[in-house]
């Protein structure tokens, strides 16, 4: 303390003051200090202005930027409506699933052990498994539509980074006998054939949605509130009658196993209100395994093929001339010896039957009679009958791939055209045209509107022909199943039917095949008080018999046999044993 005090007056002593020391001396310029002054104020100012900026103008950026990170709109799927058939059995409905999902990263950081466990549940292999996970995405859909309890299996492994979502699955009871009448959905739930496609807005109903919060895994971590509710979607009642599908559908498969065809259709329609009672095919597929499914197994050839009718077709231009008193039943026509020039080219019967009436001529199958009734008819009144009949027009039936078949215009016809279109050559229809062009004959010679979904009120027709006409044309019908028509085959016990036959020669390459036919037949059952039309076709049987009284009309016998019965269809003849002549004759 001394020495300070003494230090002081030492320097006191020599005349420089203590403020002025030179250990207290100053180096640095003054504008340095504040320059670094003005530096720091202004970061601190930059800061403030910073912290006003994200706090008060930026806030609603930053928290949706925010939101977009963590917080998400879940969809809550809706359920897709049942697809019933017509006395409520459940064609297709839907059961929960859940989608298997995953967070790459996590995922593989997991023991491989754990890996190859979760490959074989999701039923594929371990490099399959990794080559999905070799993704720099976080969201990576392992498998869909995967059933609860592989679910549960899963669950067990603790896998980090896999988590699932809710789905459903569309689930059909009757499999492979209704699924060209159902159709299928895809992983989407989406329809994709038949009804389910043709009724999608009605099946599908409305997902809804809900906000939730997620961790960085992907796990929910809280659910901010629910959106919008779902809206299931609407049941639908088919038409069918699964007893009558199920009747058709063993008939065509038994019938193209037996003739060693390539394919067959049927189709059973309900005469009074146009209702398709059942609509089978051969071949088919498992709308609940669609793994191998193939364009041949898809195909609806009830409503997407087409082919020449044959002599299917004779009834319409013999109804005609009927209904337009060129003709009666009993008005007769030489045919000759079976041969019949028109122009450059001849028209052949089977067989000669010299002169016979009308009635005989739809019973015989005569190309010539029906020929020689046509040419007698100017063509525009006979494109007129096939067009309002349902041939070449487009399809209303509201079901996805129906075709219109052809019908050319009547002023490009020549004399052999129209005789051909006559008995069915040069005209193109579908099975289900067919079908529902025998309803002027069923009925009271009205056609009225298809409809693949069940009915509360009877449908109101367009006439076509008389009813008279319509009357005579079933007595004819009849006797074509009769012992000396072409198709004695089709008779059922116990029960009047009728129909007329078809064998069409493909055409193959441009040109008609000698070797490749259709048979087919188209028939009413019960004749006394028509209920069913029933069609029938077969392609390209393989064998000696081949025609539409061979191989389509034992079908349709064997269709409408057991479809009266199910139906509880009263009989209405007392003949109960089938009457078939040595040599029936087949068109």
């Amino acid at each position: 303390m001394k020495n300070g005090v003494n230090g002081s007056r030492v320097a006191a002593s020599k005349g420089v003051a203590f403020s002025k020391s030179p250990v207290l001396a100053v180096r640095l310029p003054t504008w340095r200090s504040r320059v670094v002054l003005f530096v720091m104020f202004a970061a601190f100012a930059a800061l403030a202005g910073r912290a006003l900026w994200l706090q008060a103008v930026s806030t609603q950026f930053l928290q949706k930027q925010g939101k977009s990170r963590y917080e998400f709109t879940m969809a809550l799927p809706a359920t897709r409506g049942k697809i019933m058939d017509r006395n409520g059995q459940v064609l297709a409905s839907s059961i929960p699933v859940k989608a298997v999902w995953a967070n790459p990263d996590d995922v593989l950081r997991e023991p491989p052990e754990k890996l190859r466990a979760l490959a074989k549940l999701l039923e594929m292999t371990e490099p399959e498994l990794r080559k999905k996970l070799d993704s720099d995405r976080t969201f990576v859909y392992l498998k869909r539509q995967v059933e609860m309890d592989v679910i549960e299996q899963i669950k067990k492994l603790d896998i980090e980074g896999l988590d699932t979502r809710k789905e459903y699955k569309r689930f059909y009871p009757q499999g492979e006998v209704m699924t060209h009448m159902v159709g299928f959905t895809n992983v989407e739930d989406v329809g994709q054939e038949s009804m389910e496609l043709a009724q999608q807005k009605t099946l599908v109903g409305a997902p809804g949605s809900r906000r939730v919060i997620k961790d960085r895994l992907g796990h929910i971590v809280e659910d901010v509130g629910l959106s919008k509710d779902p809206h299931d979607g609407q049941d639908l009642t088919l038409s069918v009658d699964s007893k009558l599908q199920y009747i058709a559908f063993n008939s065509i498969k038994d019938a193209v196993e037996k003739f060693h065809a390539k394919a067959g259709a049927a189709v059973v329609l309900d005469v009074h209100t146009g209702e398709v009672l059942a609509l089978a095919n051969w071949p088919t597929y498992n709308p609940n395994d669609r793994s191998k499914l193939t364009g041949e197994q898809l195909r609806n050839r009830v409503i997407t093929d087409t082919f020449e009718p044959g002599s299917t077709l004779k009834p319409f231009t013999v109804a005609l001339a009927l209904d337009t008193n060129r003709v009666k039943p009993t008005t007769m026509f030489d045919t000759g010896n079976g041969r019949m020039i028109i122009g450059d080219r001849t028209v052949r019967d089977t067989h000669p039957h010299g002169v016979i009436d009308v009635s005989t001529i739809i019973q015989k199958s005569s190309n010539i009679g029906v020929s020689k009734m046509a040419l007698a008819m100017p063509s525009q009144e006979m494109w007129e009958m096939f067009t309002k009949s349902g041939f070449g027009q487009a399809p209303r039936f509201g079901f996805p791939g129906a075709v219109a078949g052809r019908v050319r215009p009547y002023k490009a016809w020549r004399p052999i055209e129209q005789a051909n279109m006559s008995f069915g050559q040069g005209i193109s229809v579908s099975l289900l045209q067919l079908a529902r062009s025998y309803m002027i004959f069923a009925r009271d010679g009205d056609i009225i509107p298809l409809s693949f979904q069940k009915l509360n009120e009877k449908p109101v027709g367009q006439q076509v022909i008389s009813p008279k006409t319509a009357a005579e044309m079933r007595t004819m019908l009849e006797t074509v199943v009769g012992p000396g028509g072409t198709a004695a085959l089709a008779q059922v016990p116990g029960y009047r039917v009728g129909g007329k036959t078809g064998t069409a020669q493909k055409f193959i390459n441009g040109h008609y095949s000698q070797t490749h036919y259709i048979g087919s037949f188209a028939g009413i059952a019960p004749m006394s008080n028509p209920r069913f039309i029933i069609a029938v076709m077969v392609d390209d049987p393989v064998g000696a018999i081949h025609t539409g009284g061979g191989v389509a009309a034992p079908t349709f016998a064997a269709l409408a046999a057991n479809a009266l019965r199910a139906a509880n269809v009263p009989p209405d003849s007392s003949v109960t044993e089938i009457i078939i002549p040595e040599h029936p004759l087949e068109d």
